[in-house]
């Protein structure tokens, strides 16, 4: 950390990410399925010690808002990003902080003595990819702890929260929300998934008089607009009934970002009519290696705009030329050696 303090801090669930190439086998012996995703049962215990012995195995300092804390330091400069959360006593946590040092990601885990370190494991079969996530560690996040750090919380200049987050400790989240408020520091929250918007709408509630901006996509914004009684699934209806919610810091108008994937991101300003649209940058087919994580990239890119200050029009183009770079790696990463960001226009 600079004197000035972190240009970004993060807070979410870390996970490490652990990516091989496998065959029908393996998943026929873990029961799992090509293309799907799901949480680790008993008989799925082995299934990371199988991937790590892989000599080709691929680890990633991984759980969304890691993703977008390790993207935002791919564009700013060394010791611009912090990253929050929580992981075990164990070999995992060790070969999770030296994949975000790695990186050049600064972090503060709060280490659980009694659950094992988060962990994704990702069989790769042709195309396809099967996650089997055991959480553990990471749901185990205490409020405590941040303070216990409450020095670079003040230092530091923007907040980002993931989504996922709201599932673990929601008072460490608010306590990052009242201080950007009072301070007037920017504040971000992704929404991550559909089942947040659903099944973690009061704790969502909880937060929202405090997003300056707010970023999901298509299929989260129609979640949040049926579990909101909305009555509409049009984007930039739900976009800007999101901008235009009550909020609490009045200094700074809500920005209410959606991306859609090979369409146009959609982004609606509070007290403003025009519902905004930017077209995202083209790849070459043949050039996609992984979608995964690209809108963690996005929001990367997008809030490394914001910290730096820049116009929201730029911070969205930064965001999209992120996410493309992102999707031509495999796994959540970003390319190496790095690539210097180039606006689109």
């Amino acid at each position: 950390m600079s004197s000035d303090g972190y240009e970004l801090l993060c807070l979410e669930n870390p996970l490490l990410d652990i990516l091989a190439h496998s065959d029908e086998a393996m998943l026929k012996k873990y029961d799992i399925k090509a293309n799907d995703a799901i949480l680790a049962e008993d008989k799925h215990k082995d299934i990371f010690e199988e991937l790590l012995n892989n000599p080709k195995v691929l680890l990633t300092a991984g759980g969304a808002a890691q993703n977008t804390a390790r993207g935002a330091q791919y564009i700013l400069p060394p010791k611009s990003v912090i990253y929050f959360g929580c992981v075990g006593k164990d070999k995992y946590a060790d070969i999770l902080s030296d994949a975000a040092k790695k990186a050049g990601l600064e972090v503060r885990y709060r280490v659980d003595e009694e659950q094992p370190t988060g962990r994704c494991g990702v069989v790769v079969t042709g195309h396809d990819r099967s996650l089997v996530t055991d959480l553990a560690a990471a749901n185990c996040y205490k409020l405590d702890h941040l303070k216990e750090h409450w020095d670079i919380v003040e230092k530091s200049k923007a907040y980002f929260v993931g989504g996922y987050h709201l599932t673990v400790c929601v008072p460490a989240i608010m306590a990052l929300a009242e201080e950007a408020a009072a301070k007037n520091k920017p504040f971000g929250l992704s929404l991550n998934a559909p089942f947040i918007c659903q099944f973690f709408k009061d704790q969502l509630d909880q937060t929202s008089p405090y997003w300056d901006y707010i970023v999901g996509n298509e299929t989260e914004a129609a979640a949040y607009a049926e579990s909101h009684d909305l009555k509409t699934t049009d984007i930039p209806t739900i976009a800007k009934h999101l901008a235009n919610l009550p909020k609490k810091n009045e200094q700074r108008k809500r920005i209410a970002i959606i991306t859609q994937g090979t369409e146009p991101t959609v982004v609606a300003v509070q007290g403003e009519d025009n519902v905004k649209t930017f077209p995202v940058h083209e790849i070459n087919k043949a050039d996609i290696a992984d979608t995964t994580g690209a809108g963690d990239a996005f929001a990367a890119g997008f809030f490394a705009g914001v910290a730096k200050g820049e116009a929201l029009e730029r911070s969205i183009d930064m965001g999209q030329w992120l996410a493309a770079l992102s999707i031509c790696e495999e796994g959540p990463n970003y390319p190496e050696p790095k690539k210097t960001y180039s606006p689109s226009s």
